[in-house]
């Protein structure tokens, strides 16, 4: 593959990295609606898009992914996901903001550059230590929630042209930060050559997204919707980035969405010590089949089991007069709630603390979302607890619950009750 073919999209049925025949299926979750396509009232009367919701694992790369049937302008032109909604996620990006300026040294003749940088919600805390930072951010509505907390961002998708202006204009990163983005991106090969361009000569690229081992080991089949273009191994990732003269020098497993993967990565030619974290790793990779075709070909069995299990419990509930709210109206949860064929009259309505989805329903099942404080006043039996990576955060908030007898319920990697 040459360099120049790389930066081009890849045809429909081959893989988006490597070009070989997408041949085999991992999971076909039916057609589904956008998942952050939230509706108004008078949407709830017209057609719906939907699209195939179905994944694929190149049998040469192991790159598990999408065909793309909506541009990424579609997608994210205007957006309605704000990081800054979960206090989990706000307490986990400080955290690496502390943890990158200790670990790298970084002050205020420093730049940090953040690809997909959503409302400033990280990029605010190296900005409140005095290192100077960029946001990239092609949502425009989101970007200017960020720019209002005084955070410098560009509305922009990423790529070798954006990251090509940010050179010119002597803006190279020494921390390039991609939280959430690889999985978002169509033409891999064009992002990930940016992403060399945009890293001074002695910086450091670091990506997270969620582990494709946890997904497959967990039946974390919600994670996958039409946002999410590719799901990734450490196996696969390295290859992506080496091709463009990357090189992985170290990984940690992290808990959040489930267990993701922070990699950290750069210029091939710097030649970095490379820690055992990463050999570990990959080996543990090999040993639960990552690099085998069979392993993805069992996916489909587990995850048709958790659908039965849900449904079972959700119509149980029914039958006995028990009332099922949720919490939350995440892009998963509507990956969820269409495959599994759930809609009002098992699932009452659902809450989330944005203001930017009350008032709206969500796509293909049309059940309205409300302020979180509707729960208190209607006193359900359960809540379906839809952002399940959110757990304990939702637990705790809603604890009140428990002074009627209501109990919580989480859909993932198998339907389990709380108290």
């Amino acid at each position: 593959m040459s360099a120049q073919a790389a930066l081009k999209l890849a045809p429909a049925g081959s893989c988006r990295f490597c070009g070989a025949a997408l041949t085999e299926s991992v999971i076909d979750l039916g057609r589904s609606p956008p998942a952050n396509a939230y509706l108004t009232a008078e949407e709830l009367s017209h057609p719906e898009p939907s699209y195939p919701l179905h994944a694929y694992v190149c049998g040469s790369c192991f790159l598990v992914q999408l065909q793309d049937f909506q541009s990424p302008d579609e997608l994210f032109g205007d957006y309605a996901y704000f990081s800054s909604y979960s206090d989990t996620w706000l307490k986990h990006v400080e955290r690496y903001c502390d943890d990158m300026i200790r670990r790298f040294k970084l002050g205020a003749q420093h730049r940090v550059v953040e690809v997909a940088s959503n409302d400033g919600y990280l990029l605010q805390f190296f900005s409140e230590r005095g290192i100077p930072v960029m946001g990239i951010e092609p949502a425009g509505n989101v970007a200017h929630e960020a720019m209002a907390k005084g955070i410098p961002t560009i509305v922009r998708f990423f790529g070798v042209d954006t990251a090509r202006g940010l050179a010119a204009q002597g803006h190279q990163a020494d921390l390039l930060i991609g939280n959430n983005v690889l999985a978002h991106v169509p033409n891999l090969n064009d992002f990930v050559a940016g992403l060399k361009i945009a890293l001074k000569p002695n910086g450091v690229i670091t990506l997270e997204f969620p582990h494709l081992l946890r997904l497959l080991a967990e039946t974390q089949f919600d994670t996958i919707y039409h946002e999410h273009f590719s799901y990734f191994s450490l196996l696969a990732v390295r290859a992506v980035l080496e091709h463009h003269g990357l090189a992985v020098f170290d990984v940690e497993e992290l808990p959040t969405h489930g267990g993701s993967l922070r990699v950290f990565a750069g210029h091939a030619e710097q030649g970095r010590p490379v820690a055992g974290s990463v050999d570990a790793l990959l080996a543990e990779e090999k040993r639960a089949g990552l690099d085998r075709l069979d392993t993805y070909r069992s996916f489909g069995a587990a995850v048709r089991t958790t659908r039965r299990m849900l449904r079972d419990f959700l119509t149980g509930a029914k039958l006995a007069g028990r009332t099922v709210v949720g919490y939350g109206a995440p892009a998963k949860g509507n990956t969820l709630l269409n495959y599994c064929g759930i809609g009002p009259d098992l699932v009452a309505y659902t809450v989330d603390r944005s203001p930017h989805k009350q008032g709206k329903f969500l796509p293909g099942t049309h059940i309205p979302i409300y302020h979180p404080d509707r729960i208190r006043a209607t006193k359900p039996d359960f809540v379906l607890i839809l952002p399940w990576n959110l757990r304990r955060e939702i637990m705790e908030q809603m604890a009140f619950i428990r002074d009627w007898g209501g109990r919580f319920v989480v859909p993932i990697p198998q339907v389990r009750v709380y108290d």
